[in-house]
């Protein structure tokens, strides 16, 4: 074989801790809140009871409810 040395050492580079990559909570930027549902399927409870109280007594009797529902669907990420 030619002139080159042949030990044993692996073909992988090790870097020092300083120069590796760490991916922290701590250094990366907090993601943005994404709902983890679609509008239409986020809280069920109070859509019905917003729902159920508009057809039958108007949307101007349900303000208690339309903002239930609203405050639900704010905790689960939605912005109404």
């Amino acid at each position: 074989m030619g002139g080159l040395p042949t030990d044993n050492t692996s073909s992988t580079l090790a870097l020092p801790s300083s120069q590796q990559k760490h991916e922290t909570p701590t250094n990366k930027p907090a993601p943005e809140t994404k709902p983890k549902k679609k509008i239409c399927c986020a809280c069920p409870d109070t859509k019905r009871l917003r729902d159920e109280c508009i057809v039958e007594h108007g949307e101007e009797a349900c303000t208690k409810w339309i903002e239930a529902h609203r405050k639900c669907l704010r905790a689960e990420g939605f912005n109404v």
